[in-house]
């Protein structure tokens, strides 16, 4: 028993360390809805104040209450009432925007939940008139991140592994070893696959409102928000799944009750096709959970996609459930017959078969083109993934030869303890008194513990035993691994929609802000000191509210004063101006003024004119660019 828990340990070791690699350093999952248009456009200038903030998303979204928010040049709100997605599933998003809004940036932050179950947020900025400085400094959106998202992360884990324990285990049992569901290993293999996904689904449920709306661990306990939740499909394939795990547990009960104590063959023949059936319609059940709420869901061809995906899923949890199943069986000691590994491993290469064929149809319809393949997170994991799956095929190859090399002697496990028999006897000897009675009891723990140290003895001698066990277990290990980097894909935004994401970034207008004016204008007035330069500056030099500085220098550098100087703006094309600025004093040689409004884009001419003295004075000019 503590070799057992030893290895159970290491075994158990293995998920744990892959957990803290692959979720300790993972970043917020993201985006599977991409932001793929806008009106107005992202970073576009527009004539006048639109009525309302349109968003066009490559899949379908399901909005909350403050889901699209539009923040001024001040800070302040734009937008008036909530957002309205145009009904459920729909993949465009707006919101109106108050009338008479002025001219400036506007920021758009928005957040919602993709048809795929996974929350997705962003912002961009559009300009009215023209662009301006923006007070807007956006609050941390953390949808699907934090200590939620990780929580979050590590139940939808927990969840596809205690799938693959629960619907592995009892295929093992039903198909290969049916000697197995009197055994003790496989139940608690199976029990812990049903525990563990009822813990995950529960967590799942609680944990899914902060996780798409970007809340605190504290808003788990929210009865508010897991009511909304199961409103929507997530939480509708979450509460579906719960109900499938009860029934799932008359199952578990049947197969290790009545069927695993019936006698009679016919019987027991009899009660396995009716496992058999509600088998698969639970196994087909929760799996269909993740089909109906993730990736295959949406996107092109879902109906195909969908089916696609459950047969995918119950290929994982046949193949990597049943390696688990046969690695409990193996380590225990159990007695396994040459022709049960036989028989598995031929299932298990179907298996295989099965996940090439639905990953090579999964992957051309998430990724979209060989370039996302590599440029792409969802792309990079499928690689990771493959290479994966390759280095398991091949200690799946080593596993079969093992098996190959296997004798029946090799494989007959411990022998099973007779102490109850010996025990009873003894009792009898004894004439059925307390002392023999105790007698017994000791007698047949003794006789439990040397079987089991003659079992534990005959597998670390069995050259061919030991080598397969050892190969199954580096199997389970990479498996774990597997499903590790399964979970992350399903949160990672496909590179199809990455894709589009990204062309539709690159198509978007980029807000020009202008560069600073900054002009210098020499002048001469004739008389003394009337040389010098009239540096003029403005911030941001384009057609909004600009700041004007102006300095008057001598032709050493030096800042001095003059009596007076001025400023105007000419365009001479539409025959505007001349608009004159009004300065103030700032300091020695320096002028200022703010909120100068150039009111539309042209050829400029700004007129400067310096008096040096009371008859001495003069008016320079320069032309310039001013707006696009």
């Amino acid at each position: 028993m503590r070799v057992m828990t030893k290895s159970a340990l290491r075994l158990l070791a293995v998920p744990l360390a892959v957990l803290g690699l692959l979720f300790g350093t993972a970043a917020p999952a993201s985006a599977h809805a991409a932001l793929v248009g806008s009106d107005p456009a992202q970073g576009s200038v527009v004539k006048t104040a639109p009525a309302q903030v349109r968003l066009t998303f490559s899949e379908g979204v399901l909005l909350s209450r403050d889901a699209i928010r539009v923040l001024g040049p001040d800070g302040e709100r734009a937008e008036t009432g909530d957002a309205n997605d145009g009904g459920r599933g729909n993949t465009t998003a707006a919101v109106a925007l108050r009338p008479g809004l002025g001219n400036g940036t506007y920021t758009v932050a928005w957040k919602a939940v993709s048809a795929d179950s996974h929350p997705v947020a962003g912002a961009f900025t559009f300009s009215i008139g023209a662009p301006s400085k923006t007070s807007v400094a956006l609050p941390a959106q953390e949808v699907g991140g934090g200590a939620v998202g990780a929580l979050y992360d590590i139940a939808r884990y927990a969840a596809y592994l205690g799938f693959a324990l629960l619907v592995g285990a009892a295929f093992f049992i039903g198909v290969c070893w049916p000697d197995g569901a009197r055994t003790r290993p496989m139940r608690r293999l199976a029990a812990t696959g049903w525990a563990t996904m009822v813990a995950a689904t529960i967590l799942l449920l609680m944990l899914r409102a902060p996780y798409a709306n970007g809340g605190t661990l504290g808003d788990a306990f929210d009865l508010g928000g897991v009511r909304d939740v199961l409103d929507t499909r997530p939480g509708a394939a979450l509460l579906s799944r719960l109900l499938l795990l009860a029934a799932g547990a008359v199952f578990i009960a049947v197969l290790f009750g009545s069927w695993a104590k019936r006698e009679d063959p016919v019987e027991r023949q009899d009660l396995a096709w009716g496992l058999a059936i509600g088998g698969t319609v639970v196994s087909v059940g929760l799996a269909a959970t993740w089909a109906m709420a993730e990736h295959a869901s949406v996107g092109i061809q879902a109906s195909v996609a969908m089916p696609v995906d459950i047969v995918h899923l119950l290929a994982v949890a046949v193949w990597l459930g049943g390696l688990t199943a046969l690695l409990a069986a193996l380590w225990s000691g159990q007695r396994v017959e040459r022709a049960t590994v036989q028989r598995f491993s031929k299932i298990a290469f179907g298996a295989v078969v099965t996940l090439v064929v639905t990953g090579v149809y999964q992957s051309w319809r998430q990724l979209g083109s060989w370039d996302a393949l590599v440029s792409t997170g969802y792309g990079q994991l499928l690689l990771v993934k493959v290479g994966l799956v390759i280095v398991l095929v091949e200690l799946a190859w080593l596993s079969r030869r093992w098996t190959a090399r296997l004798g029946e002697a090799a494989v007959r496990g411990r022998a099973v303890a007779v102490a109850q028999p010996v025990a009873a006897g003894r009792k009898g000897a004894g004439g059925g008194g307390g002392d023999a009675s105790e007698r017994a009891g000791q007698l047949a723990r003794q006789e439990a513990a040397l079987a089991k140290e003659r079992a534990r003895k005959e597998r670390d001698g069995d050259a061919e035993r030991t080598g397969l066990r050892k190969s199954v277990l580096a199997e389970v290990a990479v498996a774990v691994v597997v499903l590790a980097v399964t979970t992350l894909l399903t949160g990672t935004q496909p590179g199809r929609a990455a894709e589009e994401g990204a062309a539709q970034q690159a198509s978007a207008p980029v807000a020009e802000v202008p560069e600073p004016l900054d002009v210098r204008i020499p002048f001469d007035t004739g008389g003394t000191d009337g040389k010098g330069e009239a540096e003029v500056t403005m911030d941001p030099g384009g057609i909004a509210e600009n700041e004007l500085h102006l300095l008057v220098t001598s032709p050493d550098g030096r800042a001095f004063d003059v009596p007076e100087v001025q400023i105007s703006f000419t365009l001479k094309s539409k025959k505007i101006g001349p608009i004159p600025v009004t300065l103030g004093k700032v300091d020695t040689g320096h002028w200022s003024a703010a909120n100068v409004q150039i009111p539309v884009p042209g050829e400029w001419t700004i007129a400067v004119t310096v008096r040096t003295s009371d008859i001495d004075q003069v008016t320079r000019t320069k032309v310039v660019k001013i707006g696009s």
